[in-house]
């Protein structure tokens, strides 16, 4: 290949410039990490772990998410809300599911329908 003033260039040299202009494509969209084998072991009961440390591990998922601007992946906040719920923490069951129907409004039905299991034992607790 030969430049405007006559140089030649090898093949090396050009493939190399052409790669060096080439654009990285999207990384992930969310970050998974081990999150999809943790609620898989939990779902067949085996668990990794007592809640708590499932629960500490997925706000050390979360947190490595946020420091490198990564999404969470869908289900980790319904998973999340179902261990905090087991660990007996019906208030932060219900704060991870709502904020999992927030980012993500397809889970709405299935985020409502356990919001309102939660809410089913207070209302037969106190008749108004």
């Amino acid at each position: 290949m030969t430049t405007r003033h006559g140089c030649r260039l090898p093949l090396f040299a050009v493939v190399a410039l052409l790669g060096a202009c080439a654009q990285k494509g999207p990384g992930p969209m969310y970050l998974w990490e081990t999150f999809p084998r943790q609620q898989y072991e939990t779902l067949l009961r085996s668990g990794t772990g007592a809640p708590g440390e499932q629960l500490l591990a997925l706000q050390a998922h979360a947190e490595k998410a946020r420091a490198t601007g990564a999404a969470l992946p869908p289900g980790f906040r319904a998973h999340l809300g179902m261990l905090k719920l087991s660990g007996g923490d019906a208030q932060g069951a219900r704060e991870a599911w709502l904020a999992e129907k927030a980012a993500f409004p397809e889970s709405t039905p299935y985020m409502d329908q356990l919001l309102k299991r939660l809410e089913s034992p207070k209302k037969s607790e106190n008749p108004a």
